[in-house]
């Protein structure tokens, strides 16, 4: 076990240096509340066993956490509980869940699948975990408001009641005073005509 252990700790000084893919691990980054529980995805091209491991930054601590045969038999790491940490096939014999319950903030770090090959361990892409009290308002869309074109009519129910700049209560009085002004015009049209002809018969009589 000195190679792989060894391969390990090099994998965690270059990230990414040993994602391959014959893991693919999913989601990248979990959010979760305290004493709630959660779980990470690892699905493997080629299965005999799946290991679990745990990196604190805070700590500067690597953990083996478990691991699963691929009859399912369980083997967990030093002072890991088995209430806390368990592992679960999903929907076929190459894709299982490493579930995490009782979340509390120690449980903070980024957590790796991984498979042995050829006396080395391959590590998944790595899931970041942050457990917090209190989870924070998710954000909401926010949508540009409606612009409305303003309406000179008024509605048929301000119609009805007689008020509004449609309303017959305002053409009317409107309409009739536009035919009182056309009419006193009429007068003054008819002066200006007659002027206008005496001038003209001064002139050609001259």
């Amino acid at each position: 076990m000195a190679r792989p252990w060894l391969h390990l700790c090099i994998c965690l000084q270059i990230p990414g240096f040993c994602t391959n893919l014959l893991l693919s691990q999913t989601p990248q980054h979990i959010l979760a509340q305290t004493n709630n529980k959660t779980e990470i995805l690892c699905e493997l091209k080629e299965y005999a066993g799946v290991y679990w491991y745990r990196w604190s930054q805070e700590r500067q601590k690597f953990e083996f956490l478990i691991f699963s045969n691929s009859l399912g038999k369980a083997t967990y790491g030093t002072n890991i509980s088995k209430d806390k940490f368990s592992v679960h096939g999903v929907n076929s014999r190459t894709s299982y869940s490493l579930h995490i319950s009782h979340l509390h903030a120690s449980d903070n770090g980024t957590y790796y699948c991984s498979v042995s090959q050829s006396s080395q361990l391959l590590l998944g892409s790595g899931t970041q975990l942050g457990v917090v009290d209190v989870l924070p308002p998710p954000q909401k869309a926010t949508q540009a408001p409606v612009s409305k074109k303003p309406t000179r009519c008024v509605t048929k129910r301000n119609a009805a009641s007689g008020k509004g700049a449609c309303s017959p209560l305002v053409w009317v009085p409107l309409a009739a005073s536009i035919l009182v002004l056309l009419l006193s015009l009429v007068p003054t049209t008819y002066r200006l005509h007659r002027l206008r002809r005496r001038l003209w018969l001064r002139i050609h009589r001259q």
